[in-house]
């Protein structure tokens, strides 16, 4: 108990840095466009390395963390995001900045297939405590607008980055100081949610869920790359620094990570299914309608539509921790964020490919709608009883 004590808050503030790192260079690229004299569209691109990482190398950590350690992987996570991002600081080139931002994506994959078993295990209702994490890991996602905007504006683009590696290194050294090796963590059982099952079933809420994580996964990450240059567009009448961008994308997703404690609340009370729908209904409309808005209306739009957006992480995650197994869950979490994250890296090229021949981000908005759209058509066809119950 007194290990799972210590261990929760480190899970969620590695959730929030994780976050934090990977959204790091979206805001930084408004101002280091317009220091070095080159288009949005031409700079951008250079995170699509990290995006690419940040997906890919979660199948290998799940495998590492279910066969070798959950708790040194952590470990690695805190001590690698947090030098990858320091020495990013120090980049001379583009090409170099690619490169920090590819190795920061290696060692961010680790945090989702590891830190979200680690946190579910052994939990009958994980709906609150998702729900709690996805919010750090949202205020993350805030929180890298508003610092990475605010050093920027302060001092340079360079301080965006080394100053959140550092902090990451010494909440690293506190994990390893504070938290002891989860005692017994290698032996797992096979039981628990995901045993007997019948395999029809399971294929049919695995493929339901990769259509939801892949397209969920491309509108969350072109949605929180995007706002930045987006606010910079058409807030115009609001806000004409990097700064005041920040803190508005800030305040929308500091308001949109409550979302998760709502879902949290509502999974926990029963069906995931009427949950999902409910999510997802409310996202194709705001997108469509933040294809035309500007200036207030626009800032109004975007909190609802990144309520939504965000209300539906802990759903996934959710499904994955009801139907899969303890003993391969990192790896099953593992497949759903190589899965998300993979596509999401499509975000990048999508996003630079819209302002290059839309600036006002309509096209983005569109496809997104389609996108979410699909999803919740396909949704319809999830399993309507309560989620499962472990088997006695």
């Amino acid at each position: 108990m007194t290990e799972r004590r210590n261990l929760v808050p480190f899970i969620n503030l590695g959730h929030f840095l994780d976050h934090l790192v990977m959204l790091v260079f979206p805001t930084v690229v408004v101002a280091l466009g317009r220091e070095w004299g080159r288009p949005y569209s031409e700079l951008l691109p250079l995170a699509l390395g990290g995006f690419i990482a940040f997906g890919a190398f979660a199948l290998p950590a799940g495998w590492l963390a279910d066969h070798w350690s959950r708790y040194k992987m952590m470990a690695v996570f805190f001590f690698g995001i947090g030098g990858a991002t320091f020495l990013t600081g120090f980049a001379q080139a583009s090409w170099q900045i690619g490169v920090g931002l590819f190795v920061i994506g290696m060692f961010a994959a680790i945090y989702h297939p590891v830190g979200i078993a680690m946190l579910v295990s052994g939990r009958d209702k994980v709906g609150r405590v998702l729900g709690v994490n996805g919010v750090y890991g949202n205020l993350g996602v805030a929180f890298a607008a508003l610092i990475a905007g605010a050093l920027a504006h302060w001092i340079n683009w360079r301080a965006a980055f080394i100053a959140p590696g550092l902090v990451a290194i010494a909440v690293g050294i506190a994990f390893a100081v504070m938290v002891p090796g989860m005692r017994g963590e290698a032996r797992r059982s096979g039981g628990g949610p995901g045993a007997g099952f019948a395999r029809g079933l399971l294929v049919r809420v695995f493929a339901i869920m990769t259509v939801t994580t892949i397209f969920g996964g491309v509108i969350f990450n072109s949605t929180t790359v995007a706002m930045p240059k987006i606010f910079d567009e058409r807030l115009g009448g609001l806000v004409s620094t990097t700064l005041g961008i920040g803190i508005l994308v800030s305040l929308v997703y500091a308001f949109a990570a409550m979302a998760q404690l709502v879902v949290g609340h509502f999974l926990d009370r029963g069906a995931i299914k009427p949950v999902l729908l409910s999510v997802l209904g409310f996202q194709a409309p705001l997108m469509i309608a933040a294809a035309y808005f500007d200036n207030h209306l626009m800032l109004l739009v975007a909190l609802a539509m990144m309520f939504f957006v965000f209300g539906q992480i802990p759903i996934n995650d959710d499904m994955v921790a009801a139907y899969s197994n303890e003993a391969w869950r990192s790896r099953m979490y593992a497949l759903r964020y190589v899965a998300s994250f993979g596509a999401s890296a499509f975000a990048v090229p999508l996003v630079a490919a819209s302002h290059r021949y839309s600036s006002d981000f309509k096209y983005l908005f569109f496809a997104l709608a389609a996108m979410a759209l699909l999803m919740f058509a396909v949704a319809f066809l999830l399993p309507s009883h309560a989620r499962p119950r472990s088997p006695a």
